[in-house]
């Protein structure tokens, strides 16, 4: 609750005059520039840690791989994609 509560109080705030903000062009640069800053960092965080500490041979980029088109050009639902992918690993954890 803690974690969440400065959060929901800012918006809280904000809601009330969040039309007369978006009206304003440095107030719309301003979300442009933080929602990059936001796919900056979780693109960080999925490389460093997680990208470097599993995909370790060409099965496991081909499995990414496969995950990532499942999910971008064919839009499987998310869950679909993970049970696919936890399917494949055991499968590649049999093969090695």
């Amino acid at each position: 609750m803690a974690i969440f509560l400065p959060g929901m109080l800012i918006l809280l705030g904000v809601f009330p005059f969040w039309d007369a903000l978006r009206q304003r062009a440095g107030t719309r640069a301003m979300m442009r520039g933080v929602n990059a800053a936001v796919v900056g960092l979780l693109a960080a965080a999925l490389y460093n840690p997680v990208w470097t500490s599993s995909v370790k041979s060409p099965g496991d980029f081909g499995l990414a791989k496969i995950g990532f088109v499942l999910l971008t050009v064919w839009r499987a639902p998310p869950l679909v994609v993970v049970i696919l992918s936890a399917i494949g690993g055991v499968g590649l954890a049999q093969i090695h």
